[in-house]
């Protein structure tokens, strides 16, 4: 069984909840890591639990939401090996799969309704990664990681 880690902050929360159902009802096991209501909280703090669940191998995949998606997609592509995708639409959820082989999916909780989202997900959790020219290029970012020494401590 697929295991997905999610979180949000608090402009995502609404949106988080309703993908946990849905992907339960997909017989997805889910790892929900908060936030859990409405008060103001950091971002940072709630995509990095993701992040790195996601660069440790810990769980398949991950989803991130906060209000445009666009601070969590900065915070989570810092980790290694990670390949999260900030998508708005079909074909961007469609292509981050095909192209890029996302493995944690960036929505915007504010800017993305339920109906949407949904789809997106069902795309993105459908679509394989295509792999041939596109596994070279996602083999040049893995170099660049290592050639920056981005890494994860082992006590984190």
């Amino acid at each position: 069984m697929k295991t997905i880690a999610i979180a949000s902050d608090h402009g995502g929360v609404e949106l988080k909840n309703f993908l946990v159902e849905v992907l339960r009802s997909r017989g997805v096991s889910v790892n929900d890591l908060g936030t859990d209501g409405p008060e103001s909280v950091d971002y940072p703090d709630f995509g990095r639990l993701v992040a790195m669940k996601v660069a440790k191998g810990e769980v398949d995949q991950g989803i991130l939401i906060c209000t445009n998606g666009v601070g969590m997609s900065i915070l989570a592509n810092k980790f290694p090996g990670v390949r999260a995708a900030l998508v708005y639409d079909l074909k961007a959820a469609r292509m981050s799969r095909e192209h890029n082989n996302s493995n944690i999916l960036v929505l915007g909780g504010g800017v993305t309704e339920r109906p949407l989202a949904e789809k997106i997900l069902e795309i993105w959790l459908e679509t394989p990664f295509s792999g041939g020219r596109h596994q070279q290029r996602l083999d040049k970012i893995a170099q660049v990681e290592r050639e920056l020494g981005t890494r994860i401590k082992k006590d984190d």
